[in-house]
């Protein structure tokens, strides 16, 4: 892609289901393939309480053959702008804009939550994915998480938490705790960030990507020389990185 400078590192409409009885499984909304809809699960999380995500199901088309084990999932996490209650903020950017538009795109079930203000929370998200699991033919051993800005910090820091549930991670002008990079340090990592970044400096990426190094990892990291913060739209326009999402398999357990 012009312009981009590559680093390759060798040391990597709503429903509410909430009314269900303790301990029920909850059923996502009706989602027909080729599709994109809005959904909503009380889930665990954090300090042992329980919340209500509410988020984008994209399920593959019809004419897309479901692999034996079931599909890959991909986790998207939006940044501190779509945060809020207007879940159509979470189209504006990134994998549930262009859902159904990339042939690689429409082999992944997408889920993509809105964080409804602060922070992301870590055990939701773990929650949000096991609930998946639970209710759609996905491939656990083929989970892929990414975001950008806020979504691209909970991305390393659902690393950190989890190192064992993702087949691979795309955090994209993000950082993470450099001290927990050897706990994940075995997942296939692909790092973006922006040299021109005044929101997030590149710094918490090389931080990241130096410690992944450090501890035995094989991150690859690409910089984009003229961008500002806004290096996720180069990123996710890149149909090569959802190939290379696609090749990614978790170790079966």
């Amino acid at each position: 892609m012009p312009g981009m400078k590559i680093l390759l590192c060798t040391a990597a409409a709503a429903v509410i289901v909430s009314c269900a009885p303790s301990g029920a499984e909850e059923k996502p909304a009706p989602a027909a393939p080729g599709t994109q809809t809005a959904q909503s699960a009380e889930l665990p999380a954090e300090k042992g309480t329980k919340t209500t995500l509410h988020y984008w199901l994209a399920l593959p088309p019809a004419s897309e053959t479901k692999p034996a084990d079931g599909w890959p999932l991909l986790l998207f996490l939006h940044g501190a702008g779509e945060r809020g209650t207007d879940l159509n903020k979470v189209k504006v950017h990134g994998p549930p804009k262009l859902a159904g538009t990339t042939a690689e795109l429409n082999k992944f079930i997408i889920v993509s939550p809105q964080c409804p203000a602060g922070r992301w929370d870590l055990v939701a998200l773990k929650s949000l994915i096991d609930h998946t699991v639970k209710t759609q033919p996905v491939d656990k051993n083929r989970i892929i998480l990414t975001g950008l800005s806020l979504g691209g910090f909970a991305t390393w820091g659902l690393l950190a938490e989890y190192p064992d549930l993702a087949a691979a991670a795309v955090p994209i002008c993000g950082g993470g705790k450099p001290d927990t990079a050897a706990k994940f340090k075995h997942v296939p990592i692909r790092v973006y960030h922006g040299a021109k970044d005044d929101a997030v400096p590149q710094k918490r990426s090389d931080e990241m990507v130096e410690a992944l190094k450090k501890a035995g990892g094989k991150p690859e990291y690409t910089i984009f020389p003229d961008a500002g913060h806004d290096s996720w739209t180069a990123a996710y326009a890149d149909a090569k990185l959802y190939q290379w999402m696609l090749e990614q398999k978790r170790a079966a357990k």
